[in-house]
């Protein structure tokens, strides 16, 4: 399929000011590229200009009239090789996939069953039971494939999903067509060997390997409870990563896999010898201890770019790794989308658009848009600390 991709982003702290770059400039592009037909726009907009969602949508329908909105808010948003975090930010890129191969949801208009492939979505974090409706959703998809995140705002949370919504899920769907290939980056470097879960009671861990799960703990980060000022910080710095009993929670170099999920650990129970984690676990998962570590983001960033830039340039784009199953041929990136944690952003990767800047260098300058969100989605899991990047390719 023949796929374009078009994408601008502004810094204006004024809503109108904003949308008139961000037109001016995507329409500059237009012209100096030839006939160019959009039919979804893909917007992303900080907290900051949340009240004016309404009006942004309408004024992108005003310059490309029939055009369908999704995207959502965010503390921070991304664009090719910038990021808006704590500011006024605007991203928008333009596709002219073709209009019948993607559905859009919402909550008023929920995806009907087997209506598409695979699923950009947004959700509200205040939503109830979000994991049960994010499964739902995926068994709805002929490759049960989500990628996105939750939206944010401080004020006012919005997810765009042709109209402004609050609350649930919103996004767009795509059939087998338009061939997307998505990948997980973590951030987290795990401290000491993996551990089957033996014995757990809804979010409290009670055995490692029929150990006591505590003693396991303080084993594997070397600290001693009744040493109080050095266990502490330890602690308060120490995140879980958990998988499935079937999946692969470490992948090569000793990295965490791509199912692994990071959660926080909120409590120590003394009197059972186990500790809680921020998530349901259950006998048979995997479970290591980790913590944050820029250098492990950095290279698993660089990798995760690099393996799908090279996938994509050498024509190897087949159904086992995309979420289209087209025959595979010599193809170019056409877009991207990258979703980001918000504890990722600026500082954690040395500089303000540091993180953006590698996926930059990694992928050429290809249009990207994105957010930064308080969880990331991909599969039918909501994952901390990562980053999704999915690109469109033609």
């Amino acid at each position: 399929m023949s796929l374009h991709c078009l994408h601008a982003h502004s810094g204006e702290g004024d809503a109108p000011a904003a949308l008139a770059a961000v037109v001016s400039a995507l329409k500059a592009q237009a012209a100096r590229g030839g006939p160019f037909a959009p039919t979804l726009a893909i917007m992303y907009l900080t907290d900051h200009h949340a009240g004016a969602a309404e009006a942004l949508v309408a004024g992108l329908r005003t310059a490309w009239p029939g055009i369908v909105v999704t995207g959502c808010s965010g503390i921070g948003i991304a664009a090719t090789g910038t990021e808006y975090f704590d500011q006024p930010g605007l991203a928008v890129m333009l596709t002219d996939v073709p209009r019948e191969q993607f559905t859009v949801f919402n909550g008023r208009s929920p995806l009907p069953r087997d209506a598409a492939w695979a699923a950009l979505v947004h959700a509200d974090g205040a939503t109830p039971d979000l994991q049960d409706l994010l499964d739902e959703l995926s068994e709805r998809l002929g490759s049960r494939y989500l990628f996105g995140g939750i939206a944010q705002g401080r004020s006012r949370t919005v997810l765009l999903a042709d109209g402004v919504f609050d609350g649930g899920l919103a996004g767009v769907a795509f059939e087998a067509q338009v061939a997307l290939v998505s990948r997980v980056t973590q951030g987290c470097q795990p401290v000491a060997r993996s551990h089957r879960v033996t014995r757990a009671e809804g979010s409290v861990v009670l055995t490692l390997d029929d150990r006591p799960a505590l003693a396991v703990l303080l084993a594997d980060l070397q600290i001693d409870l009744g040493q109080p000022q050095r266990a502490v910080p330890v602690l308060r710095s120490t995140l879980v990563g958990l998988s499935d009993a079937g999946d692969a929670l470490l992948a090569r170099g000793g990295q965490f896999g791509t199912d692994t999920r990071v959660r926080h650990l909120i409590g120590l129970d003394p009197n059972r010898q186990g500790f809680a984690v921020a998530d349901t676990v259950a006998p048979q998962m995997q479970l290591a201890f980790c913590q944050r570590s820029m250098e492990a983001a950095r290279r698993d960033l660089v990798r995760i770019c690099t393996e799908v830039r090279d996938e994509v340039e050498a024509g190897t784009v087949s159904a086992a790794s995309t979420a289209g199953g087209a025959e595979a041929e010599p193809r170019r990136i056409a877009g991207a989308i990258y979703v980001s944690c918000n504890g990722r952003g600026g500082a954690h990767f040395g500089a303000p658009s540091a993180e953006l800047q590698i996926v930059q260098r990694a992928l050429g300058p290809v249009p990207l848009v994105g957010f930064f969100a308080g969880g990331e989605i991909a599969r039918h899991h909501l994952y901390g600390y990562t980053g999704v990047l999915t690109v469109f390719v033609a």
